[in-house]
Order: structure tokens, then sequence, then C-alpha cells
């Protein structure tokens, strides 16, 4: 148990923490929560001891051990990938040196019933009990396995980890935390660096560890599988919930809502005194009465209503211009970094208005691809054909990197914009939360998720009907996740995201296509049902395996074999019903849409007449062909219910 008592942090003169008292568990899952800047990767540093408070302590035992995995860093090895990750156990050669003094220092104490012999003898069992804890015995095989957990490749432990990029580095780090077994793992934004199969093994990890666990994350759903506890951190105070993030969410609106009450309830009260006190304050027969009220008023504790931060980006993407019905055509497209295949023989027809995820495993080029489409990668074998009149808007994984470091935000986007957006510049950056003294910083000192925020105001410059989009969200906190979120659901042209946040892409696209072993699959369905079938796949494998192992064992054996094959059945049939309710939900949400399209282009063609600008019947013929796609698209899953 770690106990945090009265901390106090200031930072250019504002107080993060203002006397913050609170326990952690030694099996709690916590979630740390707050808008940017109320102090969690603060809070993170001060309990693994990379940073001190201004005042208070921290209460925790000698032996407890703490792991830190930061936001960012930059890793240095020069060995393997595996030779590194063992690095891990050099704690354990810390831990017998310690045991070797305890045990030594025993030997030589007949003190048996004093204070210092019990507390050696306890020490000697904590070490003990932390070294079976490592399983020092069984070191490389538990490295491999986080390893290949954490989406390594058995090829992958014998390569240089400067071969790797600074993600791919960051997963070592976390193993090596992992490996070590510490009392408490602290993550600070771990989901950056990991991708959805690797989330989802962490999320198993995790939820099994022996220790405690605090965490910070903008990703809702890894909190929500992983937490069980809320800390919210707003206005140098802590909140306390013993609820997982979406159960939190709940609570904190009636906290808000409680407190309005009762101040209000309060203020009506100190009226009610005030005019008391005013109507008698000279008569003499009152004069008694009047002194407690005004003494009550002094000692009475007043209600505030704890003031949220309600700012948030707020934008929409301008209306995709005109372009054909096919966006982007790939044929038979490979692509090589030298000896290492990364693509090979794709194809891939995206139609005008599709939403379409790229998602699977880091490294198996779902950003190489991006890169093509953009035209930032030319060296391919292969054809790509872009379709007519289409315009590309494009974020890069690293787009924050991209930026200028030297200019200022306002000069970052008086540089690309053209036309009647230069008049708008300053709007358009205060609708990414760059007020007036902001838009004069260096880019340079900006934070992780100012630099996302400028970077996707870069997008609005320019009309485009195809955003490409790589790791948008990353550094980006919860309300402007939902933000861009919302814009791109009503966004009417085509695009392309690539992503690792299951929250982020709920609801959010069409198909996917799942990049693996150098080939894509496409999915007509959610992240949700995509991670449903991954798993029913994986059964599906095991099973077949399972019987045909059977096949080579006794007779005993082959009578389970209908026992499987009715489970198998019964799994396929239940797949094919959870399809059938996937493509009834998306044949009513089409039906919503064209009765609402329809309802659009009437109201229009009322007002025909009237208008003479070009923009309006730009807009009109783009609603007749969503339309024209939309009927299209039901009759196509009609017939296939139908079927």
């Amino acid at each position: 148990m770690i106990n945090i008592n009265n901390l106090s942090v200031e930072f250019n003169g504002n107080k993060l923490f203002d006397n913050v008292s609170f326990t952690i568990g030694d099996k709690d899952r916590i979630g740390l929560v707050g808008k940017n800047g109320a102090g969690k990767s603060t809070l993170l540093k001060i309990l693994c001891g990379k940073q001190s408070a201004d005042g208070g302590n921290i209460v925790k035992s000698k032996t407890q051990t703490v792991g830190y995995l930061p936001q960012e860093m930059i890793p240095s090895s020069t060995t393997t990938v595996l030779q590194e990750t063992m690095t891990a156990f050099d704690e354990i050669k810390r831990l017998k040196t310690e045991l070797n003094a305890v045990n030594t220092e025993l030997a030589c104490r007949e003190d048996y019933q004093s204070k210092e012999y019990e507390r050696l003898l306890m020490l000697q069992e904590e070490i003990n009990e932390k070294l079976n804890i490592i399983d020092v015995n069984n070191a490389e095989p538990q490295a491999q396995k986080i390893l290949l957990g954490l989406g390594f490749k058995h090829e992958d432990f014998h390569r240089n980890m400067t071969e790797f990029s600074s993600g791919w580095q960051m997963r070592v780090e976390l193993a090596k935390i992992l490996l070590q077994k510490p009392d408490l793992i602290l993550l600070d934004e771990p989901t950056n660096h990991l991708d959805i199969e690797s989330i989802t093994w962490l999320e198993t990890f995790l939820q099994s560890y022996y220790g405690a666990v605090v965490l910070v994350s903008h990703d809702r759903c890894f909190l929500d599988n992983v937490t069980k506890r809320t800390v919210e951190i707003t206005a140098g105070k802590i909140y306390d919930y013993k609820v997982s993030y979406s159960d939190y969410q709940i609570l904190h609106e009636e906290r808000i809502r409680s407190q309005q009450s009762r101040m209000i309830n309060q203020q009506r009260q100190i009226a009610e005194v005030e005019r008391f006190i005013e109507r008698f304050r000279y008569k003499a027969t009152k004069a008694k009465q009047v002194q407690s009220k005004i003494k009550m008023l002094d000692k009475m504790e007043r209600i505030d209503v704890d003031q949220v931060d309600s700012s948030s980006i707020h934008f929409l993407f301008p209306p995709a211009p005109h372009s054909g019905k096919v966006v982007v055509d790939i044929k038979n497209l490979s692509k090589s970094y030298g000896e290492k295949n990364v693509l090979n023989n794709i194809n891939l027809v995206l139609e005008k208005g599709r939403k379409v995820a790229f998602i699977g495993r880091n490294g198996e080029g779902k950003s190489t691809l991006s890169k093509i489409i953009v035209g930032e990668i030319k060296d391919y074998s292969g054809q790509y054909n872009l379709g007519y009149d289409v315009k590309i808007g494009y974020f890069a994984q690293n787009q924050a990197a991209l930026l200028d470091p030297d200019k200022t935000v306002f000069e970052t986007i008086d540089d690309i914009a053209t036309g009647d957006a230069r008049q708008k510049i300053r709007n358009i950056l205060g609708s990414f939360l760059f007020d007036k003294e902001a838009i004069d910083k260096k880019v340079k000192v900006l934070s992780g998720g100012e630099k996302t925020r400028l970077a996707l105001a870069k997008l609005l410059l320019s009309s485009v009907n195809l955003l490409v989009l790589d790791e948008p969200t990353n550094h980006l906190d919860l309300v402007s996740k939902d933000i861009l979120k919302n814009a791109l659901l009503k966004y009417d042209g085509a695009f392309i995201l690539v992503s690792h946040d299951r929250d982020f892409l709920e609801g959010l696209t069409d198909v996917l296509y799942e990049f693996k072993d150098h080939a894509i699959k496409e999915y007509y369905d959610d992240i949700y049902g995509f991670l449903e079938k991954k798993k029913m796949q994986n059964l599906d494998e095991l099973n077949l395996k399972d019987s045909s192992d059977k096949k080579n064992s006794s007779a005993s054996d082959k009578q389970e074999k209908p026992v499987s094959r009715n489970k198998l059945d019964f799994q396929a049939n239940k797949e094919k019903e959870k399809e059938l309710r996937k493509k009834r939900n998306r044949l009513k949400n089409i039906e919503e849409k064209i009765e609402t399209t329809e309802n659009e282009i009437a109201m229009m063609e009322q007002q025909l007449g009237n208008v003479q600008n070009a923009d309006f019947f730009t807009d009109y013929q783009n609603k007749k062909e969503l339309l024209d796609s939309l009927m299209a698209e039901w009759e196509e899953i009609s017939e296939e219910l139908e079927n």
C-alpha cells in the first residue's frame, strides 16, 4: 500500500496539487483522468521518484518497487531486442545482494526478540517473495512470451534495437517493466505505441497482474477494460471514484449537478439570513438574534461548483468537391524496403464517399500504403491510379514532427493559407484552442496535443474529397477525439483512417482492411465485430488443429470429434446470426439516411428557382449522387438478406 499525504505542487505560479491525499492499494487498477495540463503526468513522475513535490510526502515500504513508462523517451540501446529485454533481470542481482546482506546480519545476531531482528526477518521474507514472483529460472521464456504479446516476431529477437522505430523500442521498455513485476506499474499513454492486437494483449496481462497499476490514457476502451477505480485531478484537487471510466463519467456529472443544487440552496439560505439581518439590525429586541445570524454567516463553509473546463476544439471539414466515382484504384501493387517485402500484389478500389479504416499490427504496411496513395512514396511496382479530380488532405503519423519548430503557430498557418482563408486564420486557430497569446508561440515549445491540433488545423485550409489520416488521435484528449470523430461522421468525402483506437473507430467506417503477411483482407464490419471475428477465426484454427491431432490418437479420442464439430457448427451459426443482425442494422441506418437526404433534396428543390449560388447547385448535385449511392447500397444489402 502507498499513501500520498498532503501533496502540493506548484508550476509557473499555479497549484497543480493543493494538499492532495489518497491511497494506492496493493492490487488497485487506477485510471488518472483530467484535462491536459491538470498534472496527471506530473503525479506519475512524483510517484516513481523522478520529480519531487513542493509539500507533503509519499509513504511506502522500503522494498516496494515501481515501474514507470513515460509518454516519450529516447532509447539508446545498441544490443539486440532480446538482450535489451533481458536487462530487466538486472534487478535480480540487486535483490540477491541485498538478501545476502540480510542473511549475513541475521546470522550474526542473537537478539531474537528485538524489533530490529523482526524487521530483518520481514525484509528477508519480502525479498524471497519478490524473487519467487520474478521467477528468475524461467527468465528467457518469459521475456520471449511478453515480446510476442507486444507484437514482436521470433525473428525480431536477434535484430539490433537500432533497426526499430522509437515506437517499437518503447515496446521493449514496456516489456522490461512487465518482466520486472514491480509492486506498482505506472503507465503514461502506453497505447500510443501499440496496435490493436498488442493493446488487447496488454489489457489481459494487466487485468490479472499481481500488483497495482496506475495509468494515464486517452483510450476510453482501454481505461474501461483495465481500471476499476478512477482518480480525477481538477483545479488542484482529487476526486476518487471506485468505478471504471465510463461509470465515472456518469458520477462526475451527478457530482457537478449536486454541487450546483447545493450551492443554489445555500445562496438562497444566505439571502434569507441577510434579509433578516438588514430588517432587524437596529431593533434592540432582535439584537441577540441578529448577532447570532452574523456569526452563522461567518462560520458557514461556502459551497463552490468545481470549474469544469468545457473548452474544446470545434470544427467541421469543408464540403468535399466533386470527383469521379472511383477515388483510388490499386492493382497488383507491391512494395519492398531492400530485401524486406512489405506489400505483395495488393488490390484495392476506393469509391467516392467511402469511409475506410486500415488496421493491423504495426509494420504490416498501413502507413506505407497511405504514403503511396498520397504520393509520398513513388518507388513501388504495380498500378496505382488516383481518381478524376481527387484532391487529397493528408495527416501523417509524424505530422507534428514535420512542423517547422522555429515558426510560430500563426506563421505555420499563414504560410499555406490562400484567398479568403487568410482573413480567417485567427478564427481557425481559435477553434483549435489557440488564443491570442498562443498563436505567437514557437512550434518547438508546444505540447504533443497542441502540435496535433495545429496539424489538424492545416487540413481545413483546402477543400479536399479524400482524407488520409494516419494515427490522428495520438496526443488528443478524450473530448478532442470525440470532436474529430463527429467531424469525420459529417464529412461527405471519402477517407482512409489508420488507427488503433477502438472507441474512435466504432461506428465511423464502412469497410475495414486488415494488413497481415504482406496482404490485405476486406471486412464489411465495424471494429468490434472484426475483433470478435478474429477471436472466432483463431478458435476455429485451434479446433481444427485439435481435430487433426485426434486423428492420430486413440479410438476413445475419436469419439470426441463430433463434439468439436457440433461446437464449431454452433459457433459458425452464431457468427452467421451476428452478421445478419449487422446487415439489418446497416439497412436500417441506410433507410434513415435515405429519408433525411430525400427531405434535404426536397427542401433544396423548392429553392432552385430563387438561388443563383454555384455552391448551392454543387451541394444539390452532391446530395443527389449521395442518394443514388445510398439506394444502390440499400438494394445490395436487401438482396444479400433475401439470399
